[in-house]
């Protein structure tokens, strides 16, 4: 077993935000997925959803100006008891999950009087570089946050190398701004609307290999029916942060979660199993 505190010893984790991006589609509630790079050092590989790390001037005043609305406090307090970071920050956690969302997927939350072709010339440039805030001013955008609702907090285990402390969103899109959702073709080099069920089967047989916090929420997604009620039941409760614990007993590698006997927190914070196994490299709830 490892002798390792997940909720104290490793590298310091950085702050990251990740987008559930929801459609109700033909066949019910469907997530968009997008496939790591292989080459990636972080899950490369992976089916995953939209996100990164915090950018610096994810907090600044130049992207301040293009929020629809703009209260820090409110958006502090629905990432939930467990922060401990300041309202400017909350508010750039929120930048940070718009900002990854335009980035890797092509759908800007938002308003903006451009057409198709000019927001795909201006995320062309976000990617190349450019500032957050210089594409909104092109853009004459207004970013809708409140579209973003705090799901989870996931902490990436202590023995890792690069860490994250990543807020997870729901938000919901209109099957116009998904159908025109693509791939950035640098991080990414795939995307796929599917309903969690058809997500979790295809990681079973192998098809596509899902980490364990996309796994999880897959799972905890599934009963709905559709993306109104995924975030209307996501309202109803405070973000859970999860702190996951990496251990090597007799039996192969388990991951283990808040309640597990296996992990320092007694009390579970999400549903369905407290562990995950690896077989055959491959993570299973377990």
């Amino acid at each position: 077993m490892l002798d390792i505190d997940p909720l104290r010893d490793g590298p310091t984790p950085l702050p990251a935000s990740t987008v559930i991006l929801l459609r109700d589609g033909d066949s019910g509630l469907e997530v968009l997925l997008v496939q790591r790079h292989k080459a990636t050092a972080f899950m490369g590989g992976a089916y995953v959803f939209p996100g990164g790390k915090l950018d610096p001037l994810d907090a600044s005043d130049g992207v301040r100006s293009h929020l629809r609305s703009a209260d820090d406090d409110t958006m502090l307090a629905a990432l939930g008891p467990t922060e401990t970071i300041d309202a400017t920050t909350a508010r750039a956690l929120f930048v940070a999950a718009a900002r990854e969302t335009f980035e890797e997927s092509g759908v800007l939350l938002g308003t903006t009087p451009r057409n198709a072709a000019e927001i795909a010339a201006q995320r062309a440039r976000l990617n190349a570089g450019t500032p957050f805030s210089d594409v909104l001013a092109a853009l004459e955008a207004h970013l809708a946050l409140d579209r973003l609702v705090p799901a989870s907090r996931w902490v990436t285990p202590a023995v890792e190398r690069k860490r994250f402390d990543a807020r997870f969103f729901l938000c919901a899109v209109s099957r116009a701004d998904s159908d025109r959702a693509s791939i950035e073709e640098h991080e990414t080099v795939a995307s796929r609307w599917l309903t969690p069920e058809e997500a979790v089967a295809l990681h079973h047989a192998a098809t596509i290999d899902l980490p364990p916090p996309t796994l999880r929420t897959l799972e905890l997604l599934s009963p709905h029916a559709t993306a109104g009620e995924a975030l209307e039941a996501t309202r109803q409760r405070p973000p859970p942060l999860v702190r996951p614990a990496f251990h090597a007993p007799d039996t192969g590698w388990v991951l283990a979660l808040p309640g597990d006997p296996l992990h320092p927190e007694p009390s579970p914070v999400l549903g369905g199993t407290t562990r995950f196994v690896c077989r055959d490299g491959r993570w299973f709830s377990g």
